[in-house]
């Protein structure tokens, strides 16, 4: 099934696309916030508010995108979505050469660069499955996963030897042009990125009712929704941070942050190429109950982080919350897009990308200004004990009890 999915020259084609993005996203994780930090000399509130505005328009337009995309061929909404964000986030840099950056600039093109992404996403996952059979999803998810963990892994890295070489403004460039090179090898699939039919355009509102209707009726979606919510509102109170933390509370430099940052790719990298062989050999619902509950613990470490042997500390964190949530988006990506009908799968798609994203602008804007009161460690310690308890509402769902996911409906 490895060998199948690999041979498939289209997905590699698809896959080159993600390495593309991911490196550019991750250059600009580290970028992005330390624009604002050195350049711009932003405190934890904007940095907070900066944040949240790249992930503010899940919740603002999440819904709706899942019914235009359902109605759009949805690799040309890949490739549109690409050459928004080359130029929005290309005009970071130019503003900075020219000396009129400012941090509402950042937030519009925050704002709009997180537009154009929920698109991106929306189409991504419904896309896949137009491009392997059933049989390859798991594993394609896998391999996606595996390119977005390396990401994290190298992207950080180069993104921080970057910033010390040419600035933080400059390395924004490095970002939109990875997002060039992505509409590239879409552009190069050929597979056909057909129309959907004119009968599977329902109104927008009913278009959402009915994908909102079939996330709820489902109970084990509806359940790793309420989990996952809860899980990137707490993450993102912390990713949204980290830079901070690391660069004024521990008072470590750019290169050093940057290494840090990437460490969390290495879990993802592990769980990405080894959520095939999991799944194979415990089971697929079992790997993803696993994968949730082992790596939570480990949040409690990160808080712990000092400018000595402590450091670990953030990297372990970092290490075993990403190979958690690798092993759960393959678990989770791949039970969706099986269980859902293609009509209906964009839309399905967009509910979920609208609550469980839709928490990340919460989660950074409320870590900013809890910051403010009470000091950027304190709101780590808050945020990461609410992280370890994410899992609890799988608890009331047949997760736990399940081996593969294919037992759910035999047994409803």
């Amino acid at each position: 099934m490895t060998t199948g999915v690999l041979r498939n020259p289209d997905f590699l084609r698809f896959l080159s696309s993600h390495v593309a993005n991911e490196l550019g996203a991750n250059f600009s994780r580290v970028a992005l916030p330390l624009v604002a930090v050195l350049v711009l000399h932003a405190g934890p509130a904007e940095v907070g508010v900066l944040a949240s505005l790249q992930t503010a328009a899940y919740l603002l337009i999440g819904l709706p995108a899942g019914v235009w995309v359902d109605r759009m061929r949805r690799r040309r909404v890949m490739m549109v979505s690409d050459v928004a964000r080359f130029v929005l986030l290309g005009s970071i840099p130019v503003a900075a050469e020219l000396g009129v950056l400012s941090i509402e600039m950042m937030f519009v093109v925050a704002l709009l660069a997180g537009t154009a992404q929920v698109f991106n996403d929306v189409a991504d996952q419904t896309y896949l499955p137009k491009l392997v059979n059933n049989q390859q999803l798991s594993d394609g998810n896998g391999k996606l996963e595996a390119v977005r963990a390396g990401g994290i892994l190298a992207g950080p890295g180069l993104g921080g030897a970057l910033v010390q070489l040419v600035g933080a403004s400059r390395t924004m460039a490095a970002t939109a042009l990875a997002s060039l090179a992505s509409v590239f090898f879409l552009s190069s699939i050929k597979a056909p990125d057909n129309a959907p039919s004119a009968a599977e355009h329902p109104p927008l509102l009913r278009g959402i009712g009915e994908g909102l209707s079939y996330l709820w009726n489902d109970r084990l979606l509806r359940m790793f929704v309420a989990s996952s919510t809860i899980g990137n509102l707490c993450v993102s109170a912390v990713l949204g941070l980290s830079v901070l933390f690391l660069a004024e509370e521990v008072g470590l430099t750019p290169g050093v942050i940057g290494v840090l940052l990437m460490s969390g790719g290495l879990g993802g990298l592990i769980g990405g190429l080894s959520g095939g062989w999991l799944s194979r050999k415990f089971g697929t619902a079992r790997m993803t109950w696993l994968a949730v509950t082992v790596g939570a613990p480990f949040s409690l470490l990160l808080p712990m982080t000092q400018a000595d042997w402590r450091v670990a500390c953030f990297a372990i964190t970092s290490i075993m919350l990403s190979w958690s949530a690798a092993l759960s988006n393959v678990g989770q990506s791949t039970y969706r897009q099986t269980v859902t009908p293609e009509h209906l799968l964009g839309r399905v798609n967009a509910s979920v990308r609208f609550m469980t994203w839709g928490a990340l602008p919460l989660g950074a804007l409320l870590g900013g200004l809890i910051a403010q009161q009470i000091g950027v460690r304190q709101t780590l310690w808050l945020f990461l004990a609410g992280r370890v308890l994410s899992f609890v509402p799988l608890l009331f769902s047949p997760l736990p009890r399940l081996r593969d996911f294919d037992e759910v409906h035999a047994r409803s």
